[in-house]
This record gives structure tokens, sequence and C-alpha cells, in this order.
């Protein structure tokens, strides 16, 4: 996103926790770790400082694991001012359950903000390749300056007032990359996968209308978009942590040779146990948690969910269902 800013015309800062990394991105405009083979824009500037970073910006973008992000707003907060703070995190923070809307507002009360989401794989993103993704804010004028500095040819930028949804979809198509990707490990057909796909977004807008979400968000790019994207490209991380599950791995193993942090496995665990207290039928979300931390047998559990009762094809439609 920053890159995108850059060739936007955006004067723009990227913050890296390590000094030595800022200063060779900036002499060599590559990020080594996790863009090798791609060269930045030369106006990126790459800053360790956290309050050279932040101080006197418009829009603050937060790109950092759910894990962090508490943690970094309180960096941060000494340093603003009137910015907006945009969150791209793609996860639910372990333990509170909270969405990084949330976080915003507990810890940057007064600060306006937004959450970007939808189908972006990076490394496409990085290369040019078109792509669209959605600002949900309830401010007209937050909406606004990130389709400004993020909207252009390749990188169309579509405004939401429904924060929640477009943030549940980030969030909920995580576990369904991890579910897909077991499922390429097992060499599915064409059928399954679509057949995976579909009951997921079905799980996704159950779950998000019970916290207050409309479910016609996810017809849209934060949705089902972005569901289709990580559920079907092996450049997905969450896929790949699935892939190598399905492949006989470890949990362990499996996220010790990303080397990244794949937010599907902690969201499998967060909202697992959401649904049982708030009473949602989530059956893939349920049976991934059977087979990654209860060991239950891949093969087992995906026939037991084939058995479950009959519902209706699209949620909401039908008055009654059957469970």
């Amino acid at each position: 996103m920053a890159n995108t800013a850059v060739r936007n015309g955006c004067d723009t800062k990227i913050w890296i926790r390590d000094q030595a990394v800022a200063e060779e991105i900036n002499r060599s405009h590559v990020n080594a770790r996790y863009l090798p083979d791609f060269q930045l824009e030369a106006a990126l500037s790459a800053e360790w400082d956290i309050e050279r970073a932040v101080r006197d910006r418009d829009i603050i973008l937060v790109a950092i694991p759910s894990h962090s992000f508490r943690d970094v707003l309180r960096q941060i907060k000494p340093y603003i001012t009137s910015q907006a703070v945009i969150s791209l995190t793609k996860g639910i923070e372990a333990e509170s359950f909270s969405f990084m809307s949330d976080i915003i507002q507990e810890e940057l009360p007064e600060v306006p903000f937004g959450v970007l989401s939808g189908p972006n794989l990076a490394k496409e993103i990085v290369q040019g390749m078109p792509a669209g993704t959605v600002i949900a804010s309830d401010s007209e004028l937050v909406r606004y300056a990130v389709q400004q500095a993020l909207h252009s040819a390749l990188f169309r930028v579509f405004g939401s007032d429904d924060v929640y949804g477009v943030e549940l979809g980030g969030a909920l198509k995580n576990i369904y990359a991890v579910a897909m990707g077991m499922a390429a490990a097992y060499q599915v057909g064409e059928n399954t996968k679509s057949m995976i796909l579909t009951r997921a977004l079905a799980e996704m807008s159950r779950f998000a209308v019970k916290l207050g979400a409309n479910p016609l968000t996810f017809l849209g790019l934060s949705g089902v978009g972005d569901l289709f994207a990580t559920c079907n490209s092996p450049l997905s991380r969450n896929y790949q942590v699935g892939f190598a599950l399905g492949s006989g791995k470890s949990l362990a193993q499996a996220t010790s040779e990303l080397g990244q942090t794949a937010e599907g496995i902690n969201t499998i665990v967060q909202v697992h146990s959401r649904a049982q207290q708030l009473d949602v039928y989530m059956p893939i979300t349920k049976a991934l948690y059977e087979v990654i931390y209860e060991h239950m047998p891949a093969l087992h559990v995906a026939v037991e969910l084939m058995k479950t009762g009959h519902r209706s094809d699209v949620e909401f439609v039908l008055p009654h269902q059957a469970v």
C-alpha cells in the first residue's frame, strides 16, 4: 500500500522496526524479506524511528499482525494529532475478540478511523496488476481521503460505511483459506472447492449478521472477492499453511516454514469459541478446529461434515431453515 501511495504521488514513509532493514530498503529499494523479487518506488522512504514515521502524516495505514496492533497504537499515540488511522490488518485480537477498529477506538478514541480490506495479494499489487479494495468508515471525509491517496487506474478503491462487515470479511476469509489449502493437498475436485467456497460465504454472513454487520457487504470485494482470491491463490499465507497441514505437517512445522503470520490460525480459535457462545452454525470452522487442535482425522471430519443437516442454499432467503 505504501508503494501504491507513492505511485499516486503521495509523500509516503513506511515504518520498518529494524533500522538496518530500513536503511537497506532506502539503499536498494527492495524489501528483501517479503518482496525480494520486486523493485519498490525510489521515492518510498523507509523509516525505523516510529515518531518520525507518523508525525505530521495525514493518513496512517496500520498493516501489522493483529497480535502487535494494540502495542503499536500505544507507541504512536503521543504523536497523533489529527491524522486518520486506517487498519489494513485482517485478524482478530486473541483473548479479547476485539477487531482492529475496536482497538483503534479504545486506544485512540478521538481519532478518525477506517478499515481497508479486499482481494489484495501483495505481490500482485506491487507488480501493478489491476486490483480493487474497500475503505470502510463512518466518516465520508476519511473514505474520500483514502480514495484520493490510493485510487488509480490500476487500483480501484470503493467506499463503504459498514466497518464491521468489511472488517469481518477480511478476518473470516482467512479461516476458509486454511480449509481450501488443506483440500488442495488432498487433491479434491473443482466441485468440492466450489462447495467449500460458497458454504464458507454462508458461514461468514451468518456470523457477521449476529455481530451487527450487513450481509450484503459480503457480496462485494471485501467479502466474496477477498474470499475467492485468498482461497484460490498459493500466494495466500493461510492457503500455504492449510496445504502444509493437509500434507501431514504439524501446525508448528507449517507456521515455522512459512516464516510469516497466518492470521487464519488464530482466527479459527477465536471464531470457533465465539460462534459457540453466540450459537452460530459454523460447521467448516468447527471441523478445522477439530482437525488442527483436537487432532481428529481429517477424512473422518470431512465425511461428518457432508452429513450435516439440510439448509437453504442462500442465507437469509428461506424463512425457515432445517438444522
